[in-house]
């Protein structure tokens, strides 16, 4: 199948949704767009200048509406609408439009010239934040700008929607308008040269099921249309010009994959509970609507994580309590009658709002943030939990505090949460009086004292993702530290286990919601220790409750016994692999 006289080409990128598949490339001409030359402007030249912008903007505005009215027609969701949407409110920006026209006028040069200044300034701006969500919405503001270089360059836009034959899409990086067109079966699969887990790109491909891998850098350089390539969206390994031998393996490991794939919606509507009766929730992380879907498909009991901070992102104005109101309760309609716990908004440091001045911190990931920040700024927290109370009483809601690190934190927002529920009373406007509140554990000193914070609260949920890094001092975007993110770490066992039975002490719940929790082997170590919910993405729900019915709680609690006596994460490491086998016969990756 694959042409002998072509290099064969292997890479490695972030498989951002899974599946193997096997296709003819197809390249989009989408690399960085190169404005034209800088050019100065005489003061005749300006207003003309001026006026191509805003042209450009019209035409750019008049395409996303096009594509929308498409969409609509072909019956697209909802979710992929509100993706247009998105990008129609960004063509609207003032700052963009505005900064564009002042470098026109005060630096005298061609609007191409401008617009990619502003950009550039953009993204220096956001290149300084250190949260992978936010990074990524920068890319939205590229797409856009992208969009409007194109047209003022009177160059013509390609499109997924013109895709003849089923193949593999191939770019420097798709906009959401890209993918939002995308139909399962003529686009097979996708791989990008930049991007991550939580961009747009990455989620849609999820919701569609459409293998995809990202971050591969320089794919758009050494692929072609035409070529043959393997994508394994699992392990993010793409082969270009693969031999006939490597072609035969790749299929029968996608039709293992997929056997197992359907294999494992038999457990679906099956009860998440061990072979002697321990009952287990299984919930989903959520941070935009579109994910709802996928998650309600592959069984999650409820939203064990809503991050909130994309409500404030890609804004000029902070989002008011009825759209609070509104979020909220669309979630927790879909997911009826299972639970959504809200996590209250985590942002702040490294993690900015456009809509405020922010002064700048040494070391953000430990400065004003998440609820430091939010009892810093009480009108903006009360907006959002008084829009928490009033979603409330559409169904079941609980109310989740981040990166609490002592008491008198917790007891601050409790405080504001009952001043909020006064307030609503006093106005005659409905809310659950009887909201259940939690705290995340995410902080080293939350930990060592959640025996006296379980006192206070229903439920806690532990954040592995920033337990660890704190814990471990691992900066994880630091190339140089990465490989010390070890949540095999006896101390972040011992941790995640002094949290657990705090609370198993108290009677209340405790979970876990970072990306151990959608892994077969930390989940099978958090389930010993007596976690009784996990909270992941959808495609590790089944994964993870196989795991949960193949095994006792006894036989968990018996691994873990011996677990806490090791004394590095190789050790750790090894003794789960040597037990997982026994689960895992008939695994499509053993």
């Amino acid at each position: 199948m694959g042409d002998g006289k072509k290099q064969v080409i292997l890479m490695k990128g972030i498989g951002v949704s899974s599946g193997i598949v096997i296709g003819r490339a197809y390249l989009m001409e989408r690399g960085i767009i190169e404005p034209a030359q800088f050019c100065y402007l005489d003061s005749a030249e300006i207003e003309n200048e001026i006026e191509r912008f805003t042209n450009a903007l019209k035409t750019s505005r008049d395409q996303l509406l096009r594509i929308k009215k498409k969409m609509e027609q072909d019956g697209k969701g909802k979710e992929h609408i509100r993706i247009i949407d998105a990008h129609l409110m960004i063509l609207k920006d003032n700052m963009l439009i505005n900064d564009t026209i002042k470098v026109i006028k005060e630096e005298r040069v061609n609007a191409e010239w401008a617009l990619k200044t502003v950009l550039k300034d953009v993204k220096e701006y956001f290149d300084k934040i250190d949260d992978e969500y936010l990074k990524e919405r920068s890319m939205d503001i590229e797409h856009i700008v992208n969009r409007v270089l194109i047209n003022l360059m009177g160059r013509k836009h390609e499109s997924i929607a013109d895709l003849k034959n089923p193949s593999i899409v191939i770019a420097h990086d798709l906009a959401p308008t890209d993918t939002a067109q995308m139909v399962k079966g003529t686009v097979l699969g996708f791989l990008t040269d930049v991007g991550g887990r939580t961009s747009h790109t990455a989620i849609m491909a999820r919701s569609l099921e459409i293998p995809a891998v990202v971050g591969l850098e320089t794919v758009t350089r050494k692929a072609e249309t035409g070529d043959i390539i393997i994508v394994d969206g699992t392990t993010g390994t793409v082969i270009i010009n693969p031999s006939e031998s490597v072609v035969e393996v790749y299929k029968r490991r996608k039709e293992r994959y997929e056997n197992y794939g359907k294999a494992l919606f038999h457990y679906k509507d099956l009860p998440c509970e061990t072979m002697d009766g321990r009952r287990v929730r299984l919930m989903g992380n959520m941070e935009i609507v579109e994910e709802i879907d996928s998650l309600i498909e592959h069984g999650a009991e409820g939203i064990g994580l809503y991050r909130t901070e994309f409500l404030y992102l890609n804004r000029k104005d902070l989002p008011t309590e009825e759209e609070h109101v509104k979020a909220y309760k669309q979630v927790v309609k879909r997911m009826a009658p299972n639970p959504v716990i809200i996590r209250t908004l985590d942002i702040g440091g490294d993690k900015f709002l456009a809509q405020m001045e922010m002064a700048k911190e040494i070391n953000p990931a430990m400065g004003l943030r998440a609820i430091r920040f939010c009892l810093k700024n009480i009108d903006i927290f009360k907006i959002q939990l008084r829009g928490i109370l009033r979603a409330s009483a559409n169904g079941k809601i609980r109310v989740m505090f981040p990166m609490i690190s002592g008491m008198e934190e917790l007891r601050r927002a409790k405080a504001l949460l009952e001043q909020c529920m006064e307030e609503l009373k006093a106005e005659g406007k409905p809310f659950d009086p009887n909201i259940e509140i939690g705290v995340m554990i995410e902080v080293p000193s939350a930990a060592i004292i959640a025996d006296l914070i379980v006192k206070e609260v229903s439920f806690i949920s532990i954040g592995t993702n920033d337990l660890l890094q704190y814990s471990l001092a691992i900066d994880r975007v630091n190339e140089h530290v990465a490989y010390l993110y070890e949540p095999f770490h006896p101390a972040v066992l011992r941790i995640i286990k002094t949290v657990a039975d705090a609370a198993n002490k108290a009677g209340i719940s405790v979970s876990v919601c970072g990306e151990m929790a959608g892994e077969p082997e930390y989940a099978l170590i958090l389930l010993g220790f007596g976690v009784d919910q996990l909270s992941m993405n959808a495609f590790s729900i089944l994964r993870v409750k196989r795991l949960i019915r193949s095994i006792s709680y006894a036989e968990a609690k018996k691994i873990c016994k011996q677990i806490v006596s090791l004394a590095t994460a190789k050790e750790v490491e090894n003794y789960i692999n040597s037990k997982l086998p026994g689960l895992y016969k008939e695994e499509f990756w053993s």
